[in-house]
């Protein structure tokens, strides 16, 4: 097959040889909607030099170096959130975004702030998920001291000092459950929620919000004490085991962080109570298996195509006209699964 050439790409562009020559050498202003026509056109024909010509369009362009703080770097759903981002980053036609991605290794705050404070000198505004602690707070507010705001995402945390929250109303979606459960569920019974952490200030409000719904409306719904599975598979299966054990009559569990994975093998492993309902949170691998054997009930997705498609937007505000007087918060609708979503 024959290389593309300049005159390829200019003949799919419906420009000049010489248009495309000043788009690559950048010696002469070429109109942004010209470059881009190029742009497009290389790409199509796979034009060896498309590169360079998005280095000329990137080099135009203002700049915002973000910084991202993630947890567990090699699940399916974190990879997939960078995956979001770098591809979204590379699609702006406005601004050229730098990514600096780095994970935490554990729930501990003083991690998470050594992180956060370590993006100091090297980023124009930072994206995290994470726990609400004073010692993040202090580290967010260092931050923003600096001229550097900080967005919280999926779990809130630094309320008053971070500029802005991205995610789901955890407190909607713990009601939200409490009614799935109580529709779901054969009969009433015992209720339980797993939560990553109680400094986890989304899962304190799925908690909340569960307990709520069913004080209100959840007649004969009995919701179990919360318990801490470190977001981790191996707690979390060795639990949701004990649980069975200990209430032949629960109703309804919901995984309202991570560590999923461990009560859907345990569902599997040992059957479940007969008509009980299993909430988690976010489709992966695993999750899509759980609907399709219908060991799992319902699936909370957070969208992250908008949420990603939002934080390069105010991110870009922030770094272009200053932090917020009034921090805000920006919810989403959660993508909801059933085992007939799959159909």
């Amino acid at each position: 097959m024959k290389r593309p050439r300049i005159s390829d790409v200019a003949e799919r562009a419906g420009v000049s040889v010489a248009t495309v020559d000043r788009v690559m050498s950048g010696r002469a202003k070429v109109r942004e909607e010209t470059v881009r026509k190029v742009e497009r056109a290389a790409q199509d024909i796979g034009y060896h030099g498309v590169n360079v010509i998005r280095s000329r369009i990137n080099s135009s362009l203002p700049e915002v170096r973000l910084g991202v703080v993630l947890q567990k770097e090699r699940h399916s759903f974190y990879q997939g959130f960078v995956r979001e981002l770098e591809a979204q980053t590379t699609a702006l036609t406005n601004r050229n975004v730098r990514l600096s991605v780095r994970f935490a290794q554990s729930t501990r705050a003083d991690e998470l702030a050594d992180l956060l404070r370590g993006m100091k000198g090297h980023v124009d505004a930072v994206a995290s998920t994470g726990i609400d602690h004073h010692e993040v707070t202090a580290a967010v507010q260092d931050l923003r001291d600096a001229g550097i705001p900080t967005f919280s995402m999926l779990s809130d945390f630094a309320q008053g000092v971070r500029e802005s929250y991205l995610g789901l109303n955890n407190l909607r979606v713990g009601r939200t459950a409490g009614w799935l459960i109580s529709h779901i569920a054969a009969k009433p019974g015992k209720v339980a929620i797993f939560v990553g952490a109680h400094r986890y200030h989304g899962h304190e409000l799925r908690e909340a919000g569960l307990r709520s719904y069913l004080r209100e409306f959840g007649s004969g719904f009995e919701l179990l004490e919360a318990q801490i599975n470190l977001e981790t598979r191996e707690l979390t299966h060795e639990a949701t085991l004990e649980l069975m054990a200990r209430h032949p009559d629960l109703a309804g569990l919901y995984v309202a962080g991570g560590g999923m994975e461990g009560a859907i093998e345990a569902f599997g492993q040992a059957g479940a109570p007969p008509g009980c309902a299993l909430l988690v949170n976010e489709l992966t691998p695993e999750s899509y298996r759980g609907l399709q054997s219908r060991t799992v009930s319902i699936v909370f997705g957070t969208p992250i195509r908008q949420l990603v498609s939002e934080l390069l937007a105010l991110a870009g505000n922030a770094v272009d006209h200053g932090q917020a007087e009034t921090p805000g918060q920006r919810f989403f609708a959660p993508d909801i699964y059933t085992p007939e979503s799959l159909s």
